[in-house]
């Protein structure tokens, strides 16, 4: 046993959460960090001081103390990661209106196919006249 001073948390585990928190210890499927926090349990019910807890798992003791109260607050529950920050995800569009989309992304590509066969800016024709109104045909250079 781990030497230094004795926390004043104390806790005591079910047959079943210590045998799902030792599952986990063994499992190579689930996430790293959840295995971690199973690993912080299991010590503190054995009477392992915080401190050691924290160089043990490679946390700080802040970190240790959080996951101890979500356990004790939520059982095996509370050390699933929670929903984090970022943009939420975006609902899927209707089948019509992705139908739609595709429609407008193959018209836009058409053109685009066009305009390259055809030559630089044939689908507008602005450019075309405007380089018309600057060449004089009895010049021998344009001005």
């Amino acid at each position: 046993m781990a030497r230094g001073r004795k926390t004043a948390l104390t806790m005591h585990l079910t047959v079943d959460q210590r045998q799902t928190l030792l599952a986990w210890q063994r499992s190579t499927t689930i996430p790293a960090g959840r295995a971690r926090r199973g690993r912080i349990i299991l010590l503190l019910a054995d009477g392992v001081p915080i401190s050691y807890i924290a160089t043990t798992v490679g946390l700080s003791r802040r970190f240790v103390y959080k996951w101890v109260r979500r356990f004790l607050a939520e059982g095996v529950a509370g050390l699933a990661d929670k929903p984090g920050r970022g943009s939420p995800p975006v609902p899927r569009q209707p089948a019509g209106r992705r139908r739609e989309h595709a429609r407008t992304a193959a018209r836009d590509r058409l053109i685009q196919k066009k305009a390259s066969r055809d030559g630089p800016h044939t689908t507008t024709g602005y450019r075309d006249s405007a380089h018309v109104a600057l060449v004089d045909d009895d010049a021998d250079h344009p001005l």
